[in-house]
Parts: structure tokens; sequence; C-alpha cells
């Protein structure tokens, strides 16, 4: 049987559109066996979606996708197959949880300073319990009638300079590897071809990220061109990273579904072999 691997995708627990539950159902229709939920800096759909695959021909990886940051740059490193019990992943997850309500708490404060009132009651009634980000705020602004669409609320209030533009003090790099491989996981670096790095500073990069003890690197997502893929799996054989592939599934749209990439290019050590 051919195995299909999905191991990057998000749900309703943090910026995906489907629940834990809909998104297994959606994988197996797509043919994928081996699926990880990656979503932000969060494990709150991990049980639903284990739950959801117990009868089905699918093997739930546990995931998380760590925001962190690597020389100043904001950077993505997802974790896959750790213990979700172990204390250090019980606390990482707890402490980017707080950093992240604490993040949305002093968004809706602005813009409530701009006029904005009830944003915050809004933004929460459409999260409904999932961690609040700024497309709820979006939401919250269109509902509230202060902007007409997504792109307005964030040319408005929430991109780039604007009162909802709230940085966060993300943790380094290394701390998060760290975590993950004291839990007994996998780092990998995700889409790595999404910071527009010059090749020089992308193998800086994974320089920086081997020596903390990372594993693998994306090589496969269902945005990447083909140029890049070659280029990162000469690098995954240059720093001896495994390789991993993933949808970076959000909901459905025509650039992006659940294990729709192309293949891995050959000759690389997939991240599974790790656990398998």
């Amino acid at each position: 049987m051919n195995m299909l691997a999905d191991l990057h995708c998000h749900s309703l627990c943090s910026d995906g559109q489907l629940s834990p539950a809909d998104l297994v159902d959606r994988a197996v229709e797509m043919g994928v066996s081996m699926l990880a939920l990656t979503d932000h800096d969060t494990l709150n759909g991990l049980p639903e979606a284990k739950r959801q695959a117990l009868d089905k021909p699918i093997e739930i990886i546990n995931g998380i996708e760590f925001s962190c940051v690597w020389n100043g740059m904001g950077i993505h490193v997802v974790g896959l197959g750790f213990d979700e019990l172990n204390p250090v992943m019980v606390q990482a997850v707890a402490l980017q949880e707080r950093r992240r309500l604490a993040r949305a708490v002093t968004i809706a404060e602005r813009l409530e300073k701009k006029g904005v009132q009830g944003v915050w009651e809004e933004a929460n009634a459409i999260a409904n319990g999932a961690q609040l980000g700024r497309p709820h705020f979006a939401q919250a602004l269109i509902n509230l009638g202060k902007v007409s669409n997504m792109a307005q609320a964030f040319k408005k209030y929430l991109g780039a300079g604007k009162p909802g533009d709230v940085k966060t003090e993300w943790p380094d790099i290394i701390e998060v590897v760290e975590w993950i491989t004291q839990s007994g996981g996998v780092a990998v670096i995700a889409h790595p071809d999404s910071y527009k790095l010059t090749r020089t500073k992308l193998k800086l990069l994974l320089k920086a990220f081997k020596e903390a003890g990372g594993t693998a690197v994306e090589v496969v997502t269902s945005t990447m061109e083909s140029s890049f893929t070659h280029r990162i799996a000469e690098f995954c054989e240059e720093f001896d990273l495994l390789a991993s592939q993933g949808s970076d599934f959000h909901g459905p749209k025509p650039w992006t579904e659940l294990g729709k990439f192309p293949a891995m290019p050959a000759g690389l050590t997939p991240v599974w072999s790790h656990w398998q």
C-alpha cells in the first residue's frame, strides 16, 4: 500500500476552517494515511482528531506548529511525534498560549481606543473557544460594521503599522527545538520558502537549526515551487536533515488540499522513518 503522509495542517483550534474531526474525515477521503494536525501553539485539537481516527485507515501523529524567532525574524517550527503529556511540552504550550492571549487582549484594547466598541466580545464569539487571532478580529470588524471585508480590516486596523499590529515576544528557535526534542519529538522547519531568505541566509538558518538539535525541513508543500524544493533537497543532504512534507491546509482553497502536493524528490530520507 502506498503511504501518503500530510504532516502540516490546521483546524478550528487555531486558524483553520474545519473541526479536527472533519479534518480527519477529509484527509481519509483524500487518501491520506498519516496525518499530523499542527495547529499554531496549541494541542487542543489532538484528542478529537485521535478519537475520529480510531476506526479509520489513518494514523494520527502528534503535531504542533510553534512560533519562534531566529536572528530577529519570525520562523515557524513544526514538532512531530512528541509525547504530548511530557511536562516540558505541557509547559511550553501553556506559555505560548499565554503569549497569544496577551497579544489578543492588546489588539482588542487598541481597537476599542479607536472607537470599535464590543470587539473583544465579538471576536471571542467568532473564535468559539479557539485561540484568538487577527482573522477573528477582522471578522468582528465586519460584523460590527466598521469595514466591509477582510482586506479592508487589515488595511485599516490590523495590518503592518496599524493599531491591531501587535508584536509578540516569541521564544528563540533554539528554545523551541529543545521543547520538541526533550519531549521525544522531531523538530521541522516549516515552509522554508515563505521566509524569502537568500540562499546564504537560508543555509545559515538550517545550520543554526541543525546545531540546536533540529532534525528535518519541509521540502514539499502545496505552494512550494519545484525549483525551491530541489534547492532544499540539496540542503537536506548538505546538513544531514530528514525531509518532511505537508499541505499546510487551513481550509478548502483552489491552491491547497489535504494530501495534494508534488512527490518528495528521490534520495531523501523521509521524516517518518524516525518513528516507523
